[in-house]
């Protein structure tokens, strides 16, 4: 559901609140997690969590937003239909990027892990997260 629509780049204090509490989670009951970053569709950080590594948040932020935009230029073109999340396997590590298709603040995870992340898990956790900040900003 990486959709590209008019949007709101502010979520509301307590959304935001909520979605970090919900990869804290994540981050803390997934081994191999180094960073987990919740960004806006048009590339503004809302909020960083980073065991050891220190990335640059917003470029990252930006990066993501970017890379949705031809993912879903990519979709369009072979007629796929709500993309919920894009994992990119490197030698030394794994990044996942996470759709949250919430009608008002849609946000993208970005998660980068070890490359001995256990990527079932992972992406489980990672769709429970979205779905669960959805439903909170209902």
């Amino acid at each position: 559901m990486f959709a590209l629509k008019e949007q709101r780049r502010i979520a509301p204090p307590e959304l935001i609140q909520y979605a970090k509490n919900e990869v804290q989670d994540i981050i803390n009951n997934v081994r191999g997690i180094d960073f987990i970053m919740l960004c806006s569709t048009d590339g503004f950080e809302l909020t960083t969590i980073t065991k050891k590594n220190h990335y640059n948040a917003s470029k990252l932020a930006a990066v993501s937003s970017s890379i949705l935009a031809m993912v879903s230029a990519f979709l369009k073109e072979i007629q796929l239909i709500g993309c919920q999340s894009i994992t990119l396997d490197a030698e030394n590590g794994k990044a996942v990027l996470t759709s949250v298709p919430s009608a008002q603040h849609p946000m993208i995870i970005v998660t980068l892990s070890s490359k001995d992340v256990l990527l079932g898990q992972l992406l489980f956790s990672l769709k429970k997260a979205s779905q669960n900040i959805i439903k909170q900003e209902s």
